[in-house]
């Protein structure tokens, strides 16, 4: 199990909050953290400033790597001080029965399958479990194995909408001139240039694109990304392999956002990796 502390500056990080602990109601759910992780990668691509978020606020989306990358003998900078507290309960947030260390985990040609769909695992992070069972009205066969489950996903961050491009093209993307100029050509058009909220099915594409901080715990280097499941019925699949995209048409409001934020993403893992 990973240490409490490491946690929850592992959840800073990814909502540019300071979350801290509190014996009280936490002050958000693990699916709002998924919401604000992913609207605020969405309203940075936007162009946005800021989020204002239910419950907790006005948040900056400037970017705050900085922020949390100090060692641990050293203070809190002023920027730090000026982030918006959230209090989480670990009673209500985290589960860790259902904690999981994969760091040692080698599944080679295992294959393993969560809605009928290809279900890579984490190897080599360690899993910290959130409490989301029975905190959805439809039960919790999103969160199974069998055909009724949705697929795993991982978001991570700064995936932004040259990853995202909806060709109708019959041949592989990759990183040819030729699937580049039609990548950007599309990118003006409102039906094919991918706005929306991306994560992956790879876990490795993930690391690739997600937050790093130095801890003050151990003083030691972390990657973080979120393991998630996805609603199939709101996932788009994107020419570049494995790429996928919850879509956001123009025009809607912060409202429906956040609703199609909500319908189609759900959290139940934080993962952590030694660098």
């Amino acid at each position: 199990m990973a240490d409490q502390r490491l946690s929850l500056q592992a959840l800073s990080v990814l909502c540019g909050c300071n979350v801290e602990l509190t014996s009280g109601a936490s002050q958000i759910t693990p699916q709002d953290f998924v919401n604000v992780v992913a609207l605020r990668e969405f309203y940075k691509q936007e162009g946005f400033r800021e989020l204002e978020y239910p419950s907790i606020g006005t948040l900056s989306l400037q970017d705050d790597e900085d922020l949390y990358s100090s060692p641990a003998a050293l203070t809190e900078g002023p920027g730090e001080s000026l982030k918006q507290m959230v209090k989480i309960n670990p009673e209500d947030f985290f589960h860790p029965q259902y904690d999981y260390d994969f760091t040692k985990v080698k599944d080679g040609d295992k294959t393993f399958l969560r809605g009928n769909e290809k279900y890579v695992r984490p190897c080599g992070w360690n899993r910290v479990a959130l409490k989301v069972l029975q905190k959805y009205d439809d039960g919790d066969s999103w969160l199974g194995t069998g055909k009724d489950a949705w697929p795993v996903s991982y978001q991570g961050q700064n995936m932004d909408g040259s990853l995202g491009i909806i060709l109708g093209r019959e041949s592989q993307a990759d990183d040819e001139p030729s699937f580049l100029d039609a990548g950007a050509a599309c990118m003006v058009n409102v039906e094919t240039r991918g706005r929306g909220v991306y994560s992956t099915p790879d876990i490795k594409m993930a690391e690739k694109y997600c937050k790093m901080f130095t801890s003050k715990v151990d003083g030691k280097k972390y990657k973080v990304v979120l393991q998630n499941r996805i609603n199939p019925k709101s996932r788009k699949e994107c020419n570049r392999k494995d790429v996928w995209l919850v879509y956001i048409p123009e025009g809607h409001n912060d409202l429906q956002t956040k609703a199609i934020v909500q319908e189609s993403l759900r959290p139940y893992g934080l993962l952590l990796k030694q660098v």
